[in-house]
């Protein structure tokens, strides 16, 4: 029998031959295909790997959550939005040393499923597991380092449900009674009478449709189940008062707070089982099925253990939400918790739609955009660059081709690529090292500019210093879009700083020359190791290549590490001066061709 310590070193043993394995294989496929799916197969399962070991520590936890999506349709573009969105947070709270935990997954019950799998002759359960393979598809496609997929269908799910609805019960929150009202079928929401508003089908006859969502209402009465939801509006209330960033961004706080100042009717819980028998039976009563957004909120419970031990991932809950279901996590969902007497999450995190055209998209339009296939087209860096780039929480965005076209070659191809390309151009950088630098050509805070760096340069040295602080600012309240917007500034400003001084010019036999040229090298790797270090969250894999193409090693790529820059200018020591650039593995971002993006055809896994 092996000894503890034996054993510990067997473990040990186990995670060093599983990441040489991973770091032969990275290697391999560098040499080869630099961007190949399988190096960012290897590199996901370092990063996940890392995330694991993290959870055995006694680091700061924290833990961002996605809604679980609707499986009643494939995944579109929306949804690996609302993904990549937590996954940069995710990645960010690891870079700063953070226990991190992450989940997404689908939301699988529901009278729109049960209706979707009658259509297309299957049985639910069958139905639900083909399209969320989909999306744990797209999702491992588009690096998304999620580390738990929840399915509501999961039996550790509806024992949670259960739980949840017996502790509501117990408190006396919920009671059995008959709910009369207008009812969305799309939505699986009771409306009250001012939530909805007359209209016309297209036929031209009159309908009543929600003022929120758009979709036809019908007037409905049934035997149910009923949340008193009208017993929280005062505590909501004050939550919210007292806690005025819990919603950003603050436009969709504003639209909370003004929900609130009407009264809340409670809330109908239950559907019947006659009309709906795919979802979670009510405890106690198998006439009645538990309703689908009581279910699905319990998700984010049921991924942290609920009802054992969960109050160590609770208590640090961070959720991203499309604005369509604002109103279900900012006051049902924490009207539930209240009653459940749960903690309350520390963030709602609220970001608005893509449309196409102007136009939101839908099956009917033809303009839903594929994710897989747009993967394909723009790289999967690509995608994830464009999407962060140009997504403003507050504001819908519009999607488009020529603009990822556009945006790609602009900020990745041609500036942050072609800066990396001087860098390392053996042309300019002969020995193929990480330069040294000289404290005489480029001393600190010259006002007199006694060396030969200029007045702009102390600028761009300054700018860069300051990145990391704007950036984690951003990734805090989730403004990745301005973060990126920073990079980029920097990036440019970094490029124009060669361009000034161009050490193509320079005769480097002459030994005052030498050095300046160095030093110029020196100046803007440190900058790219910068930029690398804080691109990690939003495109790990070209954030990979820029480190690795420096020579900076896995352990040299955190958050405080890119708050240590330019130490030679500061007196210190730098640890990356003199060593060996790693190994070339070509260009940074190939420029995209609208052309040849246009003939893109072949799908995915085909």
């Amino acid at each position: 029998m092996l000894t503890l310590s034996s054993q510990n070193l067997l473990i040990k043993s186990s995670r060093s031959v599983l990441r040489e394995v991973l770091n032969h294989a990275l290697r391999e496929e560098e040499g080869a295909f630099p961007s190949s799916p399988a190096r960012r197969l290897c590199a996901s399962l370092i990063f996940r790997r890392t995330c694991t070991e993290r959870c055995r520590t006694s680091s700061p936890a924290h833990y961002i959550t996605t809604p679980i999506f609707y499986v009643n349709a494939s995944p579109h573009i929306g949804h690996v939005y609302s993904a990549v969105i937590a996954d940069c947070l995710h990645r960010y709270k690891i870079l700063q040393g953070f226990n991190s935990k992450f989940a997404t997954g689908t939301d699988e019950h529901g009278l729109k499923i049960q209706q979707a799998a009658a259509v297309a002759v299957k049985d639910p359960l069958t139905f639900c597991t083909e399209v969320s393979n989909r999306f744990s598809h797209v999702f491992r496609r588009c690096d998304i380092s999620y580390t738990d997929f929840v399915r509501t269908t999961e039996d550790r799910h509806r024992q949670a449900v259960e739980k949840f609805w017996t502790v509501l019960v117990d408190n006396g929150f919920i009671y059995r009674g008959s709910y009369e009202g207008w009812y969305s079928m799309p939505d699986e929401s009771f409306l009250t009478e001012t939530q909805v508003v007359d209209s016309t089908d297209p036929l031209g006859r009159p309908i009543k449709i929600s003022t929120e969502s758009g979709h036809k209402v019908e007037w409905m009465k049934e035997e149910n189940y009923l949340f008193r939801l009208s017993d929280f509006r005062t505590k909501l209330q004050h939550w919210l008062k007292s806690n005025p960033q819990v919603i950003q961004p603050e436009k969709f706080y504003h639209i909370v707070l003004q929900w609130l100042e009407s009264d809340l009717p409670d809330l109908s819980v239950s559907r019947q089982k006659s009309r709906l028998q795919w979802g979670i039976p009510v405890p106690g009563d198998c006439e009645q099925t538990v309703y689908v957004w009581l279910d699905a909120l319990v998700n984010y419970l049921t991924v942290v253990g609920y009802p054992e031990q969960y109050s160590h991932w609770w208590s640090v809950v961070h959720h991203v939400v499309g604005k369509d279901i604002l109103k279900f996590h900012a006051i049902y969902w924490p009207a539930f918790l209240l009653a459940a007497q749960l903690p309350l999450p520390q963030a709602i995190h609220v970001h608005s739609h893509w449309t196409v055209q102007g136009k939101k998209m839908s099956k009917s339009l033809g303009n839903v955009v594929d994710p897989l296939e747009t993967s394909l087209k723009f790289t999967v860096d690509g995608l994830r660059y464009f999407l962060l780039r140009q997504g403003v929480p507050d504001t819908d965005c519009d999607y488009d081709d020529d603009k990822v076209v556009k945006l790609c070659n602009s900020e990745l191809a041609d500036v942050l690529g072609g800066l990396l390309n001087r860098c390392t151009a053996p042309s300019l950088n002969p020995e193929q090292i990480y330069p040294p630098f000289c404290n005489t050509s480029f001393p600190k805070g010259s006002e007199e500019l006694t060396g030969r760096a200029m007045l702009e340069d102390y600028k761009m040295v300054k700018a860069v210093s300051r990145l990391p602080t704007l950036v984690k600012e951003n990734f805090e309240n989730l403004h990745v879009y301005k973060a990126l917007e920073a990079i980029s500034g920097c990036v440019r400003m970094t490029n124009g700083f060669i361009q000034r001084h161009a050490p193509w010019k320079l005769n480097c036999r002459n030994i005052e020359d030498k050095l300046w040229h160095d030093t110029i090298l020196h100046v803007s790797m440190e900058c790219l190791r910068i930029f690398g270090i804080l691109l990690q969250p939003a495109v790990p894999g070209l954030a990979d290549k820029i480190l690795s193409r420096l020579g900076v090693g896995p352990g040299e790529r955190s958050w405080d590490h890119a708050l240590d820059f330019l130490s030679r200018y500061e007196g210190r020591g730098c640890p990356y001066e003199r060593r060996a650039l790693g190994p070339n593995t070509g260009v940074l971002f190939n420029r995209l061709e609208r052309k040849k993006v246009q003939g893109i055809t072949q799908k995915p896994g085909k």
